[in-house]
């Protein structure tokens, strides 16, 4: 077993004359304890900010020895408390601050929350969300065009072509300030929002796609694999967009990042 770091965060640093290892030779370091942890898991940590590895100039990624124990205390994290990436990440970052934070350990309630039979009034991790019901994540439609500084017409031609949709009170998901003004910025180079509903129909596919992985998990009677579940489906999300990136710098022959 890989011996856990009493530190925080790491940042990729390694001492001097300290041997810097491959993502390869990380995954085969880490398999032993954690056999099903793979190269996409690694990256998909990196980009969650659980983990900075040093980059060679030709942007090779290279771990010190902290790297890899830091990122076996986050599966570790994940296998035995079945937390969320999220709490994951303020504890490490709270160690790090040379504070002593206890690790939140899932009780009854939550577990209860989780489970499949759930009421309506269950307000734990696991509770089922109402997409209909305004909370913290979601904003009104005022909100929306004062955020976006988009007209109330734009935003109805928007929505006549898919690219935003309200939920039945109204309101919108928080995201919806995004790619409004992403389909604004996009509309100065004369895109207009009937050229972006191939856009929309694309994402929907890939949002079936991520589905049809995670559906089973959040069906799962075990807790730590349902708990597991919007870790899965952010991991696919951003799998999906690198690919996208990746074919898209291809086709263009440019480089995107």
């Amino acid at each position: 077993m890989l011996r856990t770091p009493t530190g925080g965060a790491g940042n990729g640093a390694a001492g001097a004359g300290e041997r810097l290892m491959s993502i390869g030779t990380v995954l085969t370091r880490l398999q032993d304890e954690f056999p099903e942890v793979t190269i996409s898991k690694i990256r998909f940590l990196e980009a969650e900010g659980l983990v900075e590895p040093r980059r060679t100039p030709s942007g090779y990624r290279k771990f010190s020895q902290a790297d890899v124990e830091r990122l076996a205390q986050v599966l570790r994290m994940q296998r035995d408390h079945y937390l969320p990436l999220k709490v994951i990440r303020e504890h490490l970052d709270a160690v790090a601050r040379g504070e002593q934070p206890l690790l939140p350990a899932p009780g009854p309630q939550q577990e209860a929350a989780d489970g499949p039979s759930g009421g309506p009034g269950d307000s734990g991790p696991g509770a089922a969300a109402d997409p209909d019901r305004p909370t913290a994540a979601r904003i009104g439609r005022s909100e929306l065009l004062a955020a976006a500084g988009v007209s109330p017409e734009a935003l109805a031609e928007w929505e006549s072509y898919g690219l935003l949709t309200a939920a039945a009170d109204g309101s919108y998901d928080a995201g919806a300030v995004t790619v409004a003004r992403l389909v604004a910025d996009l509309g100065r180079f004369g895109l207009e929002p009937r050229h972006l509903r191939a856009m929309r129909a694309a994402a929907d596919r890939e949002a079936g796609l991520v589905e049809q992985v995670v559906a089973p998990l959040r069906r799962h009677p075990n807790p730590r694999t349902r708990a597991r579940a919007e870790d899965t489906a952010k991991e696919l999300a951003t799998l999906s967009v690198r690919l996208h990136a990746a074919l898209m710098e291809t086709s263009l022959g440019v480089r995107i990042h």
